[in-house]
């Protein structure tokens, strides 16, 4: 039988390390207990808010919820090709350990997300990406469960309505679905992708000509890690604000300004793709604490906590970043993170 806590702090559930209180909270193993929770939400009259890793999520007020931890674990081949395999996971398996299982079998398509923090389940509703590659790209499907209706869904990519650290998960159906289950869709005959930040680089200094997709989820990890904060030691919720998105013929003003900026392609073949981090570190916050929060040392993108950081210090710095960056710059940078 499902247990059901009440008044729960969720600030030891998130990597951050700030939250607030759930009115009600319960860990989530097996689908039946997931019919269970709809069943007492819907008696009570409550809401849903479903918890994965923490990682991109800053709860910036009490919920007055029933809020779901989601431990739904296993990993597993359901389908094979001679050039493809179909590999399922269920939502609450870390993604490190999805991408892992791939990695590992020699099954190309998810390799450069190696290492990107949270859950299987919180992956769509990001459509996270890194090193020029989106989950999008090897997504087949996910099996959702409608928290109003309790029935199962079938999203195919289209469904999914993806776009840049978007889908149709943060938008027309934000909080309406509890996805239990994802499919990649992976290649036998991977093609690497080497081309962003500095993967080449690193590739060179190691004495690596032709990496195979072991080498390269290596190398990938080594770089996360001489950016990114261990969240165990240091609270962070990940990269923070999305890269903004512009114009060419904004971008070509700005250069002339600040002949330095750096770009990438967009999601749109008439815009490129600014470096958030940039614009922070190029207003003056790399490394500059304000009390207990500020924005990492060595990657301006990450917001850390330093240890008993509030809510109200959290949100005063995020709005400081982003007033800061749009005098300089005349950019509006936005967060990635989920605020509730």
């Amino acid at each position: 039988m499902l247990k059901i806590l009440k008044q729960v702090d969720l600030t030891p559930y998130t990597t951050l390390k700030i939250g607030a209180k759930a009115a009600y909270f319960a860990v989530i193993k097996e689908e039946n207990e997931l019919k269970e929770a709809i069943v007492f939400a819907r008696l009570h009259d409550l809401p849903i808010f479903v918890l994965g890793g923490g990682s991109n999520l800053l709860i910036s007020r009490p919920l007055k919820a029933l809020v779901l931890k989601n431990e739904l674990k296993g990993v597993s081949v359901i389908k094979e090709s001679r050039s493809a395999v179909w590999v399922e996971a269920r939502s609450g398996e870390w993604w490190s350990s999805l991408v892992y299982f791939t990695v590992e079998r020699g099954w190309g398509g998810a390799e450069n997300l190696y290492y990107v923090p949270g859950t299987v389940g919180a992956a769509p509703v990001q459509n996270i990406g890194a090193y020029g590659v989106e989950l999008k790209d090897s997504f087949f499907s996910l099996r959702a469960l409608d928290l109003k209706t309790g029935k199962e869904k079938v999203f195919t990519v289209k469904d999914c309505a993806f776009a840049y650290r978007d889908s149709i998960f943060k938008n027309k159906y934000k909080g309406r679905y509890f996805i239990t289950s994802l499919v990649l869709k992976l290649s036998k005959h991977p093609v690497l992708h080497l081309d962003y930040g500095d993967i080449r680089v690193k590739l060179s200094e190691q004495g690596i000509k032709k990496p195979n997709i072991k080498q390269l989820a290596e190398i990938i990890r080594q770089i996360r890690d001489s950016k990114l904060p261990n969240p165990s030691l240091l609270a962070n919720a990940g990269s923070f604000f999305k890269n903004p998105e512009i114009s060419f013929t904004n971008f070509k003003k700005l250069q002339k300004k600040f002949p330095e900026i750096k770009s990438f392609p967009a999601s749109k073949a008439n815009l490129l793709k600014i470096p958030a981090g940039w614009l922070i570190e190029g207003a003056g916050f790399k490394g500059k604490r304000f009390g207990q929060i500020g924005m990492y040392e060595k990657q301006a993108l990450i917001l850390v906590n330093y240890g008993g950081a509030s809510v109200k210090q959290a949100l005063a710095h995020i709005n400081r970043v982003q007033k800061a960056v749009f005098k300089k710059f005349g950019v509006k940078i936005e967060p990635e993170v989920n605020i509730i």
